[in-house]
Formats: C-alpha cells, sequence, structure tokens
C-alpha cells in the first residue's frame, strides 16, 4: 500500500517473539486479514495480537496507543471494550520498529451499509464518544482538529479535480464552503479519537461491542468525532447520534468538512492498492455529499 511499507512476514514475527517474549513462541500464529492501513496484524493463539507498524513515519501511533490506552481503560469508565496493551516490543531481528502484544478482542468489523439505520448502535457509539470527551485531556497527546480546515484547502480542491468524473465537483465544492464558513474550533480541548471508521469497529453477538486502533488519539476539536454521522449511520441512525451529542451547526459543519477530506485524501490513495478501503473512502464522500 505505501512506497516505504516495512516487508513483515510469519517468519519475522515467530523471531521477534522468540527473542523478545518466548513464553509465546509456540503458541498459534495467523495474520489477521483487514482493510486497515497502519499496522500488520496477527491472532497469537487464543487470547493474544500482535500489531506491527507498515510504514516508519506512522510508528509513532503505535507509541501513543501505549502510553494512552492503559490511562483511559484504567477506571472503567468507557462503555465499549478498547485495545489493552500485554507487552511492548523493540526493534529487533530484522524489524527496525517498536511493536506490540495486545489482549484479543472478539468481534467483526461491520460490514458496508450494516449500522446505516442501527438506531442502537448509534446511541451506544455516542455514548462512547460522551464518555471520552468526559476522561481529563490533562497532558494529552495533541489531537485531530488541532489545525484548521482552511489549511486544506488545497489538497481539497486538487483531489476534486483528480477525482473528476468520480466524484461531483459542483456538490464537493459546495460542502466544503459551507465547512470553512463555519466557526473555527473554539481551543477546548477535550479527548477525540480521530479515526471513527467502521474497520476499528468490532460487532459481537449482533451488538457494537469495541472501539479500536486509539493512534490517533489526542485532546482536539470534538467535531473530528461526529465522523460516524457519515461513516457510519443514515436517517434515524444519524439523527439520533447528532442528538445524543448536541454539536452546534458550526461543529456539524465542520465534522461534514473533516468526513469529506477523510474520504478525498483516501480515495484516490488507495484505489489501486487497497480497494476495501478505497470503497470505504468512496461511501463517506457519497454521505459527506448526499
Amino acid at each position: 500500500m505505501h512506497a516505504d511499507q516495512v516487508e513483515i512476514d510469519d517468519a519475522l514475527v515467530r523471531r521477534l517473539l522468540a527473542a523478545q517474549f518466548p513464553r509465546w513462541a509456540g503458541l498459534p500464529l495467523r495474520r489477521v486479514r483487514s482493510a486497515g492501513t497502519v499496522n500488520a496484524i496477527y491472532r497469537l493463539g487464543d487470547e493474544l495480537a500482535v500489531r506491527l507498524p507498515l510504514v516508519p513515519a506512522w510508528a509513532g501511533d503505535l507509541e501513543s496507543e501505549l502510553e494512552w490506552l492503559p490511562r483511559l481503560g484504567r477506571d472503567g469508565t468507557l462503555p465499549l471494550a478498547i485495545p489493552e496493551p500485554v507487552a511492548a516490543g523493540e526493534p529487533d531481528e530484522g524489524y527496525a520498529l517498536r511493536w506490540a502484544v495486545y489482549r484479543w478482542l472478539d468481534g467483526e468489523p461491520p460490514a458496508p451499509g450494516s449500522l446505516a439505520g442501527d438506531v442502537e448502535a448509534a446511541a451506544r457509539l455516542a455514548g462512547f464518544v460522551r464518555a471520552l470527551r468526559d476522561v481529563s485531556p490533562e497532558g494529552a497527546p495533541v489531537g485531530k482538529g488541532h489545525q484548521p480546515l482552511a489549511d486544506d484547502d488545497d489538497a481539497v480542491r486538487a483531489a476534486v479535480a483528480a477525482l473528476a468524473g468520480t466524484v461531483d465537483a459542483a456538490a464537493a465544492t459546495a460542502v466544503w464552503a459551507e465547512a470553512l464558513a463555519a466557526d473555527t474550533w473554539d481551543g477546548r480541548r477535550i479527548w477525540v479519537h480521530g479515526d471513527l471508521l467502521p474497520v476499528n469497529l468490532l460487532i459481537r453477538g449482533g451488538e457494537l461491542s469495541a472501539v479500536l486502533d486509539f493512534g490517533s488519539v489526542g485532546a482536539g476539536d470534538g467535531a473530528y468525532d461526529l465522523l460516524p454521522a457519515w461513516s457510519l449511520f443514515t436517517g434515524a441512525a444519524r439523527d439520533v447520534f447528532r442528538a445524543e451529542l448536541a454539536p452546534d451547526d458550526d461543529a456539524w459543519a465542520r465534522g461534514r468538512g473533516y468526513a469529506l477530506v477523510k474520504g478525498l485524501m483516501a480515495l484516490p490513495y488507495y484505489r489501486e492498492t487497497n480497494p476495501e478501503f478505497a470503497a470505504l473512502a468512496a461511501r463517506l464522500v457519497d454521505a459527506a455529499l448526499a
């Protein structure tokens, strides 16, 4: 997927485990098929998972998780499960980045469109966002939304032009103009997950059960976590998600703008190398323009 992607295979992961965590080296190991773009994921036995960054420039995401996931999960106030790091691996055995072992979380990412009208899932995810916002942001890293949307203006217009025939340029320009016209973030720092896409959620027993991938977590503009209004929900479910979080009209417009940017940037980048993620990006753009 990436020009500077690191080669990762079963043999490498086994070497790393044998050198640093020999107690787990003999457990069954299998790569997990995923539309994810940042980490390679392996299931290790029944209870564990190994995550290894694919690109050196994004290795800091895992470092952030190792620091902040234990703190966010410490008091049990988050209503959905989150990843739990078990051990941090060091660069070694032909792999130059830090890596980590996590508890395995059972479940499956939602199929495309499967949560679109799920009012209960919308309420549960909004409850998670509210609970995350209630955690003190003291010492938190910089999260999404610190840079104004206007900083992405050139990139957005270039993407719209490059996607002519795939994206409705007039509609995209109008939505983007509305987002730019909204009041900018007031600077009030709250925890923001920063990547609430379907690939970062789990369903278990028919219910939303977990939120994954906290590499972007930090204190920033709460409008960024309105993303599920376009990445997941439609109709009544979207209405419930919005009502539960009660953003003002400016935050809603910024959230729609963030969603549009995310989709426009990902669609051409992954169209050839990760068609599943590119399809997700296309759906995100379509929803933002609808």
